[in-house]
């Protein structure tokens, strides 16, 4: 016996469903109107390795997963410029988008009731066609 709360156990399949019911998830088509008409911020978690083999969606800013809530929390010491406010409207992209909605759960929790996520993330994004570009490469140090 643990001695523990009684916390019953989730699997990711149920915590995911049970995050997702509680917004809204957009497409990557709706997500590039959102971000061309400046209604979203786009905000890339994937990890730097991926960003460099498929490129990255113009515009968006790059925040590791590790990072977001302190770089995005409008109160934070450590927060973005465009953090400006709990209405912003984030919408979180990861490499296929099940990262992504854990959090946008976790966005809600800091109070910025907009955050969404990218049904299927960045690879429904470049299968749909949307721009992407490489990152450009450092120079070698002699």
């Amino acid at each position: 016996m643990s001695g523990g709360t009684n916390v019953r156990a989730v699997g990711i399949d149920d915590l995911l469903e049970r995050v997702r019911a509680g917004y809204r998830r957009i497409g990557a088509r709706e997500a590039h109107e959102v971000a061309l008409t400046g209604e979203a911020l786009l905000v890339d978690i994937r990890y730097a390795a991926l960003r460099e083999r498929d490129g990255v969606i113009p515009g968006a800013l790059a925040i590791e997963r590790n990072e977001l809530e302190w770089r995005l929390d409008p109160q934070g010491s450590h927060r973005v410029p465009e953090a400006t406010g709990h209405d912003l409207r984030v919408v979180v992209i990861c490499n296929e988008g099940y990262a992504s909605s854990l959090a946008a759960a976790s966005l809600h929790q800091l109070g910025l009731h907009r955050a969404t996520d990218l049904v299927g993330g960045f690879q429904a994004w470049r299968k749909e066609g949307l721009p992407v570009e490489d990152l450009p490469v450092e120079p070698a140090q002699d």
